[in-house]
């Protein structure tokens, strides 16, 4: 019974996410978030990495809307969206860094997105390891480029370094919950740290 469950809600979203014309079924996961914790507001400079295939950054556009920019990045290349930037790069690396930099300045980075994920290998411990690596980064990109106050949401495998990780973000924002949206799968041990409030002064 919960296989059947699980596998007609996957059936649900994924038609849903059809017929509205989004690009991923994950586009349900922020659109959940959003609707609890209001991440994104109207005119923000939002920043969405590891985008493709672009569900997220469609999004995140209707919640910015006109007055606000997405800029989305990933190792893939992705289709143009109106009104949002898509960027090609490694966010692992310092000249993605400043390609990120010259795009959006000279307005500030209200919120950054991450719904990063590694090839999944199989191996629990392997990809657990990789995902803090990917959510590291994130954070350092977070941290580098928020404006104060500004919100971030990560994608993590939740495993032995989860608490190490979540540690690190407190230390930078003021309000830190972890939340896993109904449009998770069920089997799925991933989890998402939605930080608000960014504290300059502590990066």
């Amino acid at each position: 019974m919960t296989r059947w469950y699980t596998e007609k809600k996957r059936e649900h979203y994924y038609k849903d996410a059809k017929k509205q014309g989004y690009r991923a079924r994950s586009s349900y996961k922020l659109i959940q978030i959003q609707k609890k914790f209001q991440i994104i507001s109207k005119g923000d400079y939002v920043l969405d990495l590891g985008a493709a295939p672009g569900g997220w950054s469609q999004v995140a556009e209707e919640y910015c809307g006109s007055d606000g920019q997405v800029i989305g990045i990933d190792l893939s290349r992705i289709y143009s969206l109106k009104n949002v930037i898509f960027l090609r790069g490694d966010v692992t690396e310092e000249s993605t860094i400043s390609l990120i930099k010259d795009t959006i300045e000279p307005h500030p980075v209200n919120v950054v997105l991450s719904d990063m994920a590694p090839n999944i290998s199989g191996n629990y411990s392997l990809d657990h390891a990789q995902s803090i690596y990917l959510s590291n980064h994130a954070l350092n990109v977070a941290t580098t480029l928020l404006e104060n106050k500004g919100h971030f949401v990560c994608k993590l495998f939740m495993g032995e370094s989860f608490e190490d990780f979540l540690s690190s973000v407190k230390k930078c924002f003021r309000k830190v919950q972890c939340f896993s949206p109904q449009a998770s799968r069920k089997s799925s041990s991933e989890t998402y740290i939605v930080a608000k409030s960014f504290n300059k002064d502590k990066s």
